[in-house]
């Protein structure tokens, strides 16, 4: 991705760091840190979720935001004694998440269609989060929540939610 980014643009117009992002630290202080598209899964304990907050925090000034879009589990759509939710059934691609309650560890599942007709399989581990528990790791990091929709156009987050855009402000 790097090696692509440097096609466009030089080092001194965008400099990047590669790293955790629960640990890494840059040169600077922000005022916006960010992790869409259900990034913050990508740390699979709930400390290296913690440390990633607390990492956020100390990167941005005061009064900095920090948002992460991620998705609300799909537990309410497992029938009891049942692991497993599709998210996608087509013609092109089967996929379905395994979810360990106890734990808060998933495992998506894809199986995707290539053009001679076989399937390609790939699965992504992940830890999911909920709403309540981000918010308990922003206040451990010094912030609090400012706003919460269902998307990026602000849509009200409810109870039936399938994700959220989270917003939490240094003090």
């Amino acid at each position: 991705m790097v090696a692509q980014l440097r096609t466009k643009v030089s080092v001194e117009e965008i400099p990047v760091a590669i790293g955790d992002m629960a640990t890494t630290r840059v040169e600077g202080a922000f005022s916006l840190v960010y992790l869409v598209y259900n990034t913050i899964g990508n740390l699979c304990t709930q400390e290296e979720q913690v440390e990633c907050f607390r990492n956020a925090a100390r990167h941005l000034v005061p009064g900095g935001r920090f948002v992460v879009e991620v998705g609300v589990p799909s537990l309410r759509r497992l029938p009891p004694g049942q692991a497993a939710v599709p998210f996608d059934v087509s013609d092109e691609h089967v996929g379905f998440d395994t979810y360990d309650v106890v734990t808060q560890e998933a495992v998506s599942h894809h199986l995707t269609r290539r053009p001679d007709g076989s399937y390609r399989r790939g699965t992504h581990h992940f830890r999911y989060v909920w709403p309540s528990e981000l918010d308990l790791m922003a206040r451990l990091a010094g912030m609090e929540l400012e706003s919460r929709g269902e998307d990026w156009r602000g849509t009200p987050f409810t109870a039936s939610s399938g994700a959220h855009v989270s917003v939490w402000r240094v003090g």
